[in-house]
């Protein structure tokens, strides 16, 4: 392995959607150069600025939350790890995604994004940094 999972970075922070703020689930792994995230169980904007009962209520009938995209309740993407974060505001160390996505995975399930997630740092710590297709 070309990046030995005990030099993997692990984030507890949504690393690539717009909306990632709003995702209950997220994992972000830097694997050398690359960044792979994964993201779900979106609460819309409109739950998380109500109030607790409210999200709570609409929770107890959307579980998962809403589709990050058509078809799909999470999703995982490779992108090349940028500069980490050092702002003021965050300083959380994360990688921005550096460019358009290198690889994704869709998932309904907490366990197949889990399994996704750890299948695609698996695979990408086995690429060269200049093999980046798929």
């Amino acid at each position: 392995m070309k990046y030995p999972k005990s030099e993997w970075k692990w984030f507890g922070n949504a690393a690539h959607f717009c909306l990632g703020q709003w995702c209950r689930f997220h994992l972000a792994t830097q694997v050398g150069p690359w960044l792979i995230s994964t993201v779900g169980e979106l609460v819309p904007l409109s739950c998380s600025q109500g109030s607790e009962k409210k999200e709570h209520e609409w929770l107890n009938t959307h579980p998962l939350g809403e589709e990050i995209a058509y078809g799909r309740l999470f999703e995982t993407m490779v992108f090349k790890a940028g500069e980490p974060c050092n702002s003021e505001y965050c300083d959380c160390g994360i990688p921005e995604p550096s460019g358009h996505e290198l690889a994704k995975l869709p998932a309904n399930s907490r366990k197949d994004a889990a399994d996704n997630h750890m299948l695609l740092c698996m695979k990408w710590a086995d690429k060269e940094e200049n093999d980046s297709d798929d």
